[in-house]
């Protein structure tokens, strides 16, 4: 079965003007197509793919041994898509009971950030449901052509962030 061209897909009658552009914009209808699923996923547990994965960083912290929590900033740095407002995605997953705010005791200005025991609970209920979304969605790949896959975004991924276009 061949896949149907981005083009004949988005209805585009003339070339693209390069082939830079045509990846691009292949790169973000694909990512668009993946995370559909799990979009659905979290939203059943009113979620965003953000908020999922803030809550997978506040796990690893903790994990860690780091009991007080970590930084709003340092969250901001570990995402995987990097959100504008962080203190507002804390302040949800706060209000939702699934992080906590704990000020930090020499500095009030600083105040970290840790995942609840009901925050643990959910990520344990979606730890199997993520995994088995990650093998459908591209199970149906090789490790050779996936291990390809990864090299080539990290490679488009570095150049764009030593040039400070990330």
């Amino acid at each position: 079965m061949t896949a149907a061209k981005l083009k004949e897909q988005v209805g585009k009658r003339n070339p693209f003007e390069s082939a830079s552009q045509e990846v691009y914009l292949n790169l973000l209808r694909t990512a668009a197509v993946l995370s559909g699923p799990f979009h659905a996923l979290f939203k059943r547990h009113r979620l965003t793919e953000a908020s999922y994965n803030t809550l997978r960083i506040l796990r690893g912290h903790h994990l860690a041994g780091e009991t007080k929590g970590v930084r709003a900033s340092r969250i901001g740095e570990e995402m995987v898509v990097r959100v504008p407002d962080v203190t507002r995605l804390v302040d949800r997953l706060v209000d939702m009971g699934l992080a906590e705010r704990n000020a930090c005791e020499t500095d009030r200005r600083v105040v970290y950030v840790c995942i609840t025991k009901p925050g643990l609970r959910l990520l344990e209920q979606l730890d199997g449901p993520v995994l088995e979304l990650h093998r459908r969605t591209l199970g149906h790949m090789s490790p050779e052509s996936l291990e390809q896959f990864n090299t080539l975004l990290e490679i488009a991924r570095q150049e764009c962030e030593s040039n400070g276009q990330a």
